[in-house]
């Protein structure tokens, strides 16, 4: 059947992690089959009731909630959420017509691929992490397809199942050609500086920017060091009134950095959590990292992310509680150490898999109806 006639059902989210693959996965069905019928399916309240729509998809969304381990008797109404979803789920299934199902993971996609594997309709899951998230564990066995971003996914899925992707990642980073000067130059930074670009995620990282605060005065010791902070929304005020006080002129802060491609190129060395988007751009891009997981993730899959770089000489990981003394340290020994960041960056693009969206793509048409 050509793709142009097809009816592709995408679900998940709940978190950019999830989000972001999903879209790109779209949009490349969208380039290959401009005339194809896309929809989300995503969890009520959370961004992707957003991000999709901006993005040009419809979406519908469900009341999934997750369970209460500490309050078991508010379960009944999760329950209840649950039947409903499934509900939902089916509806839209029996009205859409899919000829194939995606899911990313997140809350959403559990009952919507279940409900699709239960009607007939080919599911292929897309699994981020190094340590795979209870959803995809649950669908597994009912899907046709799972494209991994890491070896060793046999002790989670069906080894026949599994293909080896990769994540997909923001096609604009791919595609910027300045130079690292150009690049410092165009974000306002002193273009001969050692650059060090901060990111704590859209929102920020509490523990990342405290420790940024921590070690202010030892920055500014460094004259030949620079530093790009995104320290997102929620974290903004704070860190800008820090950075006041202080007198650090070599620290530049902001909310948002809108030009990642830039910020990327203009790094010397990236501190950041280990989400499985970030890590594939550092993979890709072959950027020196220290990676910081955050501890409040189901099964601590960042601490499994960050390892499997780890392991490979790929990456340095400051744990979360040692950060705030450590982190600052460790990453002004690191970008003065021309050998260290020369390895690690070398390490780091032996582990990048490119082209994920389109090898997705290639196999979601294989086993589509």
């Amino acid at each position: 059947m050509n793709g142009n006639e097809m009816n592709f059902l995408v679900s998940g989210g709940g978190t950019g992690g999830h989000i972001f693959p999903a879209l790109s996965i779209a949009n490349e069905i969208k380039r290959r089959y401009p005339q194809a019928h896309i929809l989300f399916v995503g969890a009520q309240g959370r961004m992707e009731m957003e991000r999709v729509p901006a993005a040009g998809y419809p979406i519908k969304g469900l009341p999934v909630m997750g369970f209460d381990r500490k309050h078991l008797l508010r379960n009944v109404k999760v329950l209840y959420r649950v039947w409903k979803c499934t509900r939902m789920a089916k509806d839209i299934i029996k009205e859409f017509k899919p000829n194939v199902a995606i899911g990313v993971g997140g809350y959403a996609s559990g009952p919507t691929l279940k409900e699709a594997q239960k009607m007939g309709v080919p599911t292929l899951l897309q699994e981020q992490n190094s340590y795979a998230g209870v959803t995809n564990k649950l669908l597994a066995k009912g899907a046709q397809c799972i494209c991994v971003a890491y070896s060793g996914m046999e002790r989670f899925f069906p080894a026949g199942k599994i293909v080896m992707t990769g994540n997909p990642v923001r096609r604009n980073l791919l595609e910027c050609t300045a130079t690292p000067q150009q690049a410092r130059q165009e974000l306002g930074l002193d273009p001969d500086k050692k650059t060090i670009l901060v990111i704590g995620g859209s929102l920020g990282a509490r523990t990342v920017n405290e420790s940024i605060i921590a070690g202010l005065q030892a920055i500014a010791g460094h004259d030949d060091v620079q530093v790009l902070w995104q320290s997102g929304k929620y974290y903004d005020q704070q860190c800008s009134q820090a950075l006041a006080a202080s007198g650090v002129t070599n620290v530049h802060q902001a909310a948002f950095v809108t030009r990642m491609d830039m910020a990327y190129r203009a790094a010397d060395l990236v501190i950041s959590r280990a989400g499985a988007s970030s890590i594939s751009e550092l993979q890709l891009l072959g950027k020196p990292a220290i990676l910081v997981p955050s501890p409040n993730v189901a099964e601590d899959h960042q601490t499994h992310n960050a390892m499997a770089l780890v392991d490979k000489g790929a990456a340095i990981m400051v744990r979360d509680a040692e950060a705030r003394d450590k982190l600052v340290a460790t990453a002004l020994d690191t970008v003065a150490n021309a050998q260290a960041l020369q390895s690690l960056a070398a390490n780091v693009k032996k582990m990048a898999l490119a082209n994920a969206a389109e090898t997705i793509v290639d196999h979601v048409m294989a086993i589509a109806k």
